[in-house]
């Protein structure tokens, strides 16, 4: 038989996350790996959609997405980053923040252009842009602090770049991007004229800083597609809602790839958190702010105690941690030594960079509940002491 696999199968081989996951689940052990939050999803969002799926609301909605949903997306933008948005022909809701960008990339990238992504990077938004036939230029961010220079940027242009991926607050180094550091992308983006690429599902874990949507800074709402969703927010990671804001031109062609992949995304749901958005209170967004600072802060006490030195985040719910002292020759052997040691599953920090690096770190996910987060930081104390043979 001569059939083999197609030329894209290559960027969506099983993730180093879910890899983890599965073994994790193997050993009945703690799930620091995968970004899967185990907190209550609020009561205002259950009720509302218990409320949407008993009165019908079951059949396709405009594949941009409900308009009340739109309506809710376009308020909250208002209040929370100024920027003004038409809920008629600026927003698309998609299959989560992966679709939504899945689906922009599909409508304003060609085969072979370049678009530049920050190191560590997320590895969807690596696998994403290759099955749009994209190419990644990758530009490293320098610790502590994840920085990065105006002439990093410059040197990693082409004649065939196209656009730039901005992830704040991070996945996986919890890096959120100052304004000055905005500033200098959109600079750059102006004078090169590229698309900007904006994922901020993390928008509202936020710890001792201020998260700035890049869309909002004068003169880039018309070049930046901003990404966000519900997932991580309100702790629904498996209803799959998302969205991307950008300018007419852009919304419709990426609303029409969203009709052909998704066709559009699950109605009850989105009436359900639609309805939900509007009976929540705005202290409910900085009440999980403070609820996730102090887990930060627990947990990254946890892995200086056991010998595991944090890259303390600004945001999001992820900490990069040095394991280069443990037994392993790669990162995938030391969490591998983690996981048998404690029962706690992490990432291997290779999942997150290219040409061997990452090798000395492992990234963990504390988006749970405080008595489950609690027991793993128990556990990780095992590996005091713990060294590689030399």
């Amino acid at each position: 038989m001569s059939l083999t696999l197609g030329s894209r199968h290559g960027c969506v081989m099983q993730s180093e996350i879910r890899a983890m996951s599965i073994a994790c689940a193997r050993v009945g052990g703690i799930n620091l790996s995968q970004g899967v939050c185990d907190t209550p999803v609020p009561s205002a969002i259950l009720s509302s959609t218990e409320e949407a799926l008993r009165q019908g609301c079951h059949t396709y909605t405009h594949y941009a997405g409900l308009v009340m949903l739109r309506e809710a997306i376009a308020e909250k933008q208002r209040r929370f980053t100024g920027l003004a948005v038409d809920p008629q022909s600026e927003i698309v809701v998609s299959s989560g923040a992966t679709g939504a960008m899945y689906c922009a990339f599909q409508a304003l990238l060609s085969p072979g252009d370049e678009v530049i992504v920050f190191e560590p990077f997320y590895g969807y938004h690596i696998s994403t842009l290759t099955a749009a036939e994209a190419v990644p230029v990758l530009v490293p961010l320098e610790t502590p602090g994840w920085t990065f220079t105006a002439h990093d940027l410059d040197r990693s242009v082409s004649a065939r770049t196209r656009g730039i991926i901005v992830n704040t607050p991070s996945n996986p180094s919890g890096k959120v991007f100052s304004r000055e550091e905005l500033e200098v992308i959109a600079d750059f983006a102006e004078r090169y004229d590229l698309f900007v690429f904006t994922d901020e599902i993390y928008e509202h874990f936020i710890y001792d800083c201020s998260h700035i949507s890049f869309a909002a800074l004068p003169g880039m709402k018309a070049r930046t597609i901003t990404v966000s969703g519900f997932s991580k927010t309100f702790s629904i990671t498996g209803w799959r809602l998302g969205y991307a804001i950008c300018d007419a031109r852009w919304a419709t062609a990426i609303g029409y790839f969203n009709d052909l992949v998704y066709v559009c995304a699950p109605s009850p749901l989105q009436a359900g958190v639609a309805e939900g958005m509007r009976r929540l209170d705005d202290g409910c967004y900085a009440m999980l702010s403070e609820e996730y600072r102090l887990k930060r802060d627990r947990f990254c006490s946890a892995l200086v105690e056991a010998g595991l030195a944090p890259s303390v985040p600004q945001g999001a719910y992820y900490v990069l941690a040095d394991a280069g002292h443990l037994p392993g020759e790669t990162a995938v052997e030391k969490a591998h030594f983690i996981l048998d040691r404690t029962g706690v599953a992490c990432v291997p920090g290779s999942a997150f960079f290219a040409e061997s690096r990452g090798e000395h770190l492992v990234r963990f996910c504390y988006a749970k509940e405080d008595r489950v987060l609690e027991e793993a930081c128990e556990r990780l104390g095992r590996l005091r002491g713990s060294r590689a043979k030399n």
